[in-house]
């Protein structure tokens, strides 16, 4: 396995700590492979393996765990001395019920709890009250540009000499782990993310939240996957439906939006005044899970860039743990405001500086915001040096790969 250390730096606080740790992500992010690390880097430290209780829910072997009583009974079972155990859950939302076993282990055993989970609805129910204040959530998205990176060296033991041209395959084949663990065809790779994704569909969308209309559903899905990078609210979709003589209540595609986000399959964005320095509430933005996703469902289109750009942008800046959001300053957007403790970064994203009105545009605005965080212009350009009063111009690879802003 090759090592995740993005999410291993961010659980090894917690270890030994009174707190569950919840990796949330969606299918195949690689949340269980970062559970199996975790299990040899407590290994390495001297636990025992039988202080160790790994299971997988999606495993046959364990499939008649499947409620909080059979969950506490099994894990007991495995009690055997007073040191501390160490409890791995992998896809802990199979068993019903699951939190008040958790609650119970908490109170009756010696043990530190990681579980996983691919949705983000995982810790909203009435039962996730039994563990509320007691854990620590972390999101795990396919891998990052530099993840990729690392990987495609390791695969092939040498280094990677033309950066570009993986940022090209990774743009279009995205981070799903699987497809990096072996030199895939873009058709071939596209099988394995529509697999992912139907998957996904069916078992965290369709099944948990019985849903009847899946003709609706992934038409909805189609709706946002085109319109990636655009604003848009729910009644500008049900609004879109009515035009194709398609009568689509708004409430029902709030609900689908919603469940696509508790699936992980798409992410919801705010929008932020900048002046009035409130959260808009209406005309958010939406980015996939995986640009990958896109193109698995509905076809590689290189005219798709501009959206797909910032899709990765908004993922990185979240995988580097900001809160992000859409910026209105005055009648002008900022694709993206960054926020993280006292940290704030702003950031345009074009494809080209080709031409002299799109240089205005993009740094235009930037140059507008009167205050001392970093700003930048980040494209596919990597010739183009200049940075214009302070706002820095990026080439998109380079700016993926930066640890800091």
């Amino acid at each position: 396995m090759i090592k995740r250390e993005l999410y291993l730096e961010q659980l090894r606080p917690f270890i030994d700590k009174p707190l569950i740790k919840v990796l949330t992500g969606i299918r195949r992010s690689g949340k269980s492979a970062i559970l199996m690390m975790l299990q040899d880097e407590l290994t390495q430290r001297g636990i025992s393996g039988d202080n160790i209780v790994y299971i997988n829910f999606e495993s046959m072997e364990y499939s008649e765990i499947d409620d909080a009583k059979s969950l506490y009974s099994f894990v007991k079972s495995k009690i055997m001395n007073e040191l501390k155990y160490y409890i791995l859950l992998d896809e802990i939302q199979e068993v019903k019920g699951w939190e008040k076993a958790i609650n119970s282990m908490l109170v009756d055993f010696k043990a530190d709890i990681y579980i996983t989970g691919s949705n983000s609805k995982l810790l909203s129910s009435e039962l996730a009250t039994y563990i509320a204040g007691r854990y620590i959530e972390i999101n795990v998205t396919p891998l990052s540009f530099k993840e990729n990176l690392d990987f495609k060296k390791i695969l092939t033991g040498t280094d990677i000499t033309d950066v570009q041209k993986e940022f090209i395959r990774f743009l279009r084949l995205g981070g799903f782990p699987i497809i990096h663990t072996a030199d895939y065809s873009p058709e071939d790779a596209y099988k394995i993310i529509k697999d992912i994704y139907a998957s996904a569909i069916l078992r965290d969308i369709v099944q948990r939240n019985r849903i009847r209309n899946i003709e609706l559903l992934e038409r909805i899905v189609k709706y946002v996957f085109e319109n990636i990078g655009n604003m848009f609210s729910a009644k500008k979709v049900a609004d879109y439906f009515k035009n194709q003589q398609r009568k689509v209540d708004i409430e029902t595609v709030y609900n689908y939006l919603d469940a696509l986000e508790g699936a992980f399959i798409i992410y919801r964005v705010p929008r932020y005044d900048l002046r009035g320095k409130e959260v808009l509430k209406t005309n958010e933005k939406y980015f996939l899970g995986d640009q990958g996703l896109k193109y698995a469902v509905m076809g590689y289109k290189d005219r798709d860039i501009s959206g797909i750009l910032e899709n990765i942008v908004y993922l990185e800046l979240k995988r580097k743990g900001y809160q992000v959001y859409v910026g209105k300053f005055d009648d002008k957007e900022i694709d993206f405001v960054a926020e993280k403790k006292e940290q704030k970064v702003y950031v345009q994203v074009a494809y080209k500086l080709s031409e002299e009105s799109t240089v205005a545009r993009e740094f235009g605005v930037l140059l507008g915001i009167r205050d001392h965080y970093p700003k930048y212009v980040v494209t596919m350009e990597d010739f183009w040096q200049d940075n214009i009063e302070g706002v820095k111009h990026k080439n998109l690879a380079e700016f993926l790969l930066m640890d800091e802003y």
